[in-house]
């Protein structure tokens, strides 16, 4: 029967001394070094630079790129908006000051003018007063001269030297008088008071009689004649 196992199972390989066991192991360990110095042996020792990993630099995305180029033009827009915006400024308050001057110069002219305006029309006729001042004298002495004197003659001769002595005064400043007897009427020039038969038939539409005297101050009228037209 014990053949029998024997045959199923093999010979049984009696059990090996510990120190046997032992002794084995180191064996195997040694040829385990001594295959690990072979590879090491037969692998090139690669230099420290080639085995240090190559550092690569990141590839710059484009999209990256251009959000940059826009933020940078969109700063340099800013600014220019901002010079243009202070130098606007800076021109509407130059403006508004300017306004200001000359709207002051403009109110102190206007007052200015106003006072000169009332004190032209206050003094205008100051020197024409003065001037006519001496006439009045004369009219004055010739009064208290008529009252005295028995000779008309030489009361009237007086006043006719007074009255051409304001004539001239007058036409000194340009104020004449306007000749209206048998001139044809016009209406531009004289005023009708009313219309009468005409005395001959050469008289028609002509003046007859003058009632009040015109006057022109410079080819200007002053003041229309009132006069009789013949008809």
């Amino acid at each position: 029967m014990l053949k029998r196992f024997q045959k199923k199972t093999g010979p049984v390989k009696p059990e090996e001394p510990e120190a046997q066991v032992a002794e084995n192991k180191d064996t195997d360990a040694e040829n385990t070094d001594a295959g690990n110095e072979e590879i090491n042996e037969a692998e090139p020792e690669t230099p420290e630079d080639d085995a240090a990993p190559t550092e690569v630099a990141p590839e710059m995305d484009d999209s990256t790129e251009t959000d940059e180029d826009s933020d940078v033009e969109e700063i340099t827009e800013v600014d220019e908006l901002n010079e243009e915006i202070i130098a606007l400024q800076k021109e509407l308050t130059e403006s508004q000051n300017k306004y200001l001057r000359l709207a002051a110069e403009f109110d102190n002219y206007r007052k200015r003018t106003l006072r000169e305006k009332t004190e032209l029309i206050q003094t205008a006729g100051e020197s024409l007063l003065i001037e006519i001042l001496p006439v009045v004298d004369d009219f004055e002495r010739g009064l208290e001269q008529a009252s005295q004197a028995e000779d008309m003659d030489a009361v009237i001769e007086g006043m006719e030297l007074i009255y051409n002595k304001l004539k001239e005064f007058l036409s000194n400043r340009g104020v004449k008088d306007i000749q209206a007897i048998d001139e044809p009427f016009d209406t531009d020039w004289h005023e009708a008071v009313c219309n009468i038969p005409a005395p001959t038939d050469d008289m028609k539409g002509k003046i007859v009689d003058v009632i009040q005297k015109g006057y022109t101050l410079h080819d200007k009228v002053i003041r229309y004649p009132k006069v009789v037209v013949g008809e």
